[in-house]
């Protein structure tokens, strides 16, 4: 049973959803993306997902998109990740990489799922790679006893849905709308019949991201689905703060937020 798995039975458990916090390695600066991490998992957060930078985030809105950009200007490197799921994972909290797939295929498929375990991460979360395509991942998984979250979306047709719940481990990642990420004013109406949908096809825990950036919000997703994602209102708060002291105060104080939230069901 990996560390996602126990997060998220540990939450059904207590009745409530998974908090599952995003955050870019070497933003703004390596000490501090690894003191925001721990300062979240202290504060509440259940799972945390190491954003891998890269210089292409498609999928990726304007507030994280810059701060990857400004990770990688600073010279972080595939190390440094690694060396921020140990410090999370270290202090027993569930950590995975999200990644587009060109770092990972660069790497060495099998090489980073080697080093990522070795690091005590749970696995990837990989947005732009297809189940059709994922075949070294899959076994690369396999051997290393890692997780392989898939994303599926509104769109996703009914057989879309199953082919991606099939080769999913840990949990699956149901983006909420159609889109970039960024926080958004109010969660979309169609989250909860996708994951229904999703329902349908796995046992596995179904987790919401794009959108949520407060405890209400977070409090509405929780109603649901089994955890709720949130990212850019993290990287926001990081962003915005005039200095290291005030970051991790704020991101503490939105943890603290949603995980009330993700109690109010």
């Amino acid at each position: 049973m990996s560390t996602v798995t126990t997060a998220f039975a540990k939450a059904a458990a207590e009745n409530r959803a998974a908090l599952v916090g995003y955050l870019p390695a070497g933003f703004p600066d390596v000490p501090t993306a690894t003191r925001a991490a721990l300062a979240m998992a202290e504060a509440g957060a259940d799972i945390i997902e190491v954003g891998l930078p890269y210089s292409d985030p498609l999928m990726d809105g304007p507030v994280i998109a810059d701060a990857v950009y400004r990770a990688l200007k600073n010279g972080t490197r595939i190390k440094d990740v690694l060396d921020l799921v140990q410090a999370i994972a270290s202090q027993g909290t569930a950590a995975l990489v999200m990644t587009y797939w060109n770092p990972v295929d660069q790497y060495g498929v099998d090489a980073f799922a080697r080093d990522l375990a070795s690091a005590g991460g749970a696995g990837l979360i990989t947005p732009d790679l297809t189940p059709e395509e994922a075949g070294p991942w899959l076994a690369a998984s396999d051997s290393h006893g890692l997780d392989r979250v898939f994303l599926v979306a509104p769109s996703s047709t009914t057989a879309r849905i199953a082919q991606v719940t099939a080769v999913c481990r840990g949990f699956v990642y149901a983006v909420s709308l159609m889109g970039i990420t960024g926080t958004r004013a109010a969660v979309n109406s169609g989250a909860g019949a996708l994951v229904g949908r999703v329902r349908e096809h796995t046992d596995l825990p179904v987790a919401v991201g794009l959108g949520v950036s407060n405890g209400t919000q977070a409090a509405e997703v929780a109603g649901f689905a089994d955890g709720v994602i949130v990212g850019s209102a993290f990287v926001r708060r990081l962003a915005e703060a005039p200095d290291e002291d005030a970051a991790l105060a704020s991101i503490r104080a939105l943890t603290a937020d949603l995980a009330a939230g993700v109690r109010r069901q």
